[in-house]
């Protein structure tokens, strides 16, 4: 799912020339400049972080529903950010009205999976992830941890950036339209908690 956001990610950013539908440190970065110079990018950054709040509120009150049900309606709103997008994009709206509810779904898958240990899974964004690789590096060489446990890190952070090159490549072929693989993930991976054994 990781790599699936950084499919969702790369085309957002490309369609929205540098802006991002996951990443709001970057977004709220660009909205300060834009503040800073009155600019008419506030708009944007602004809207984006707002949607992505909002799909992280609606992705965490639906997944407390209980673990399987939750992740197959958090899933839902992931899957109808990506159709709303797709729907937009087709029926001609511009790219920043377009996208706008793929950053609701980013902030939405967020809520997917829970969060047990040392690894954050599923999520849309890195920072932290990186942080925790040389944080438990370090702690590995201390004895402190599992010696291998960062390795876990470094992994959701090579999904993403798999993610995101998979993404970048299928939008020189598809454009907007590559969004349809992203959303067959996540479609598989709902159908998998529909239809696997209750917890």
């Amino acid at each position: 799912m990781t790599a699936a956001a950084g499919m969702i990610d790369v085309v957002g950013f490309i369609e929205l020339g540098g802006f991002y539908t996951s990443f709001m440190s970057g977004n709220t970065t660009q909205l300060g400049a834009g503040l800073a110079h009155l600019g008419p990018a506030l708009a944007l950054p602004a809207g984006l972080v707002v949607m992505f709040v909002i799909g992280s509120f609606l992705g965490s009150l639906v997944s407390s529903i209980g673990n399987r049900r939750g992740r197959v309606g958090v899933l839902a709103i992931v899957i109808a950010g990506l159709l709303i997008t797709l729907t937009l994009h087709t029926n001609g709206f511009s790219a920043a009205q377009a996208m706008l509810a793929l950053a609701a779904a980013a902030g939405a898958q967020n809520a997917v999976l829970p969060q047990p240990g040392a690894v954050r899974l599923g999520t849309t964004f890195v920072t932290g992830t990186l942080f925790a690789v040389g944080q438990d590096l370090a702690r590995a060489v201390r004895r402190e941890a599992p010696p291998l446990r960062w390795a876990q890190h470094l992994l959701v952070w090579f999904a993403l950036l798999f993610g995101a090159f998979i993404g970048a490549a299928a939008y020189g072929y598809w454009q907007v339209g590559a969004l349809v693989i992203p959303g067959a993930v996540y479609l598989l991976f709902m159908v998998g908690f529909i239809v696997r054994r209750p917890e």
